[in-house]
Parts: structure tokens; C-alpha cells; sequence
């Protein structure tokens, strides 16, 4: 079913300070701002309602003096999702207002686009879904072997099947190197939206056997029967994981500078 009503979203970045393999990457560097704030930005060309959520003084007092929303969380969190649930609690009880649907900003995600944004919000207009996320078809030259890169895998209405770090479906009969030009592979990006009730549901869950298996907490929500709806985009996710990344980000991005 369509939504007639408006919806009220906000946008969460989570944020931490003790990246093992970049420490401290919310706050490096882009151009003449930290990522931090750049992903900030980027979200609020869409969102109204932008904060971040961090567990970290130093970032906490970087988007204060931007002139951002941050609130501070606990530092034992195991997720970002986690890290929204309690942002989302202390925002609404401090605001008194409800918010629908939580969009969760990676903080490592400075490139975002904002047309992402707007069709991950897209998903919410079918009063049916619990939990969005987007993908991107894989090219047909692109490896899928790459465990880094997770797939995903979709029904007939466009929800996820499975996650997984493998390339899949398995294409029997052919040469890995030629099963993204018999078949349509996707590559999941990690952007995720959830209504407020999924959101505090998924935070209460046990670990899962298949999560656990793939170090994926989204295979968790769908082992305990909720369903994740996709939206597909054409547009690749750039997400910052370490010093290389950023080098390699900032090649394609040489008008920030």
C-alpha cells in the first residue's frame, strides 16, 4: 500500500573515533573540511533533521563548532544501527517529537550522493516496509570474487533474499569470470533506513548463525523474519576504510581541492 501521509525522517551519521584500520577518520582532512562534516552536509541537502551520534569528545566538539546536531552515545556499541537506536531515544525524548523513519548516514561516506538519499526515502511510500537498503548491479567486468564487496541477492519484489560475502547466485556450468554476463549480480551498499519500530525491534536481537558466518548483522534481521526492501542505484558507494581509500577517493574527487 501507497503512503498518503507525510513522512518524518531524520537522518543518523554514527560516528567513532577507534577505527582499527583508520583511527580518528571522522575528523581527517577533506579538502578545507573534516569528513565528518562534509557527510553532514551532504545529508542535509535532503534530510531537515540531521545529527550525528558519536561515542567521541573530539567529534562531538568538531560538528558543535560547525554548527551541526550531535549527541553523544555509549561506547559499546557493536553497530552503527546499534549507535542510531540510542541517538534516536535521546532525540525524541529531548525534541518531544516522533520521528517515522531513521536513515542511517555512514560517517565514512563523504561522497554520498544525495539522490541516494532521496531513493532510499523512496522505499517508505509502501506503508509495508520495515527496513530499506540500496544495491547496484555489478558490471559485467567487474570481479565478484571480492569478499570486501558483499552481494546480495533479491526476490521478485525487489526484498533481499540472502547477503553474502560470496559471489551469489553460484552460476553452474560457466567460469566465475563469465557469470556477471549471464546473470544479474548486485552489490549491496551500506545504507540502510528503518521505521522506528524496526529499529528498536533489530537492536533487541540475538546474534544470528548466518550473521555470525558472514560477519553481516543485516542476515540477523532477516533470519528472525523481517524483510528488507531494495532500491537499486546507479551510482557507486565510496566509503572510507582506510589511508588508501581516502587516497584513492580523493583522485576522483580532485574539484574539493
Amino acid at each position: 500500500m501507497i503512503r498518503e501521509r507525510k513522512i518524518k525522517f531524520a537522518a543518523i551519521i554514527p560516528a567513532r573515533y577507534a577505527s582499527t584500520r583508520f583511527p580518528g577518520k571522522p575528523l581527517v582532512m577533506i579538502g578545507s573540511k573534516p569528513m565528518i562534516r562534509r557527510v553532514y552536509e551532504q545529508a542535509s541537502v535532503v534530510a531537515e533533521i540531521v545529527w550525528v551520534a558519536t561515542d567521541d569528545q573530539r567529534i562531538y566538539d568538531t560538528v558543535k563548532n560547525f554548527g551541526g546536531k550531535v549527541v553523544m552515545t555509549s561506547p559499546d556499541h557493536r553497530s552503527g544501527t546499534d549507535r542510531c537506536a540510542e541517538a534516536l531515544e535521546i532525540i525524541t525524548r529531548e525534541s518531544g517529537n516522533s520521528i517515522d523513519v531513521i536513515l542511517n548516514i555512514q560517517g565514512d561516506e563523504p561522497f554520498i550522493q544525495p539522490a541516494q538519499i532521496r531513493l532510499l526515502m523512496s522505499c517508505f511510500r509502501d506503508d509495508s516496509v520495515q527496513i530499506a537498503t540500496l544495491v547496484r548491479k555489478v558490471g559485467k567486468e567487474e570481479d565478484i570474487s571480492n569478499p570486501n564487496q558483499v552481494k546480495a541477492i533479491l526476490d521478485k519484489d525487489a526484498n533481499a533474499i540472502y547477503f553474502s560475502r560470496s559471489p551469489i547466485p553460484y552460476f553452474r556450468g560457466a567460469d566465475i569470470r563469465e557469470w556477471t554476463r549471464n546473470h544479474v549480480y548486485y552489490k549491496h551498499l551500506g545504507l540502510y533506513a528503518y521505521t522506528a519500530d524496526a529499529l528498536n525491534t533489530i537492536t533487541t536481537l540475538g546474534q544470528s548463525p548466518l550473521e555470525i558466518a558472514e560477519s553481516l548483522e543485516q542476515n540477523r534481521w532477516i533470519e528472525n523474519g523481517l524483510k528488507i526492501r531494495t532500491a537499486i542505484t546507479d551510482h557507486e558507494s565510496l566509503s572510507i576504510d582506510t589511508p588508501d581509500d581516502l587516497r584513492r577517493a580523493l583522485e576522483q574527487h580532485l574539484d574539493l581541492f
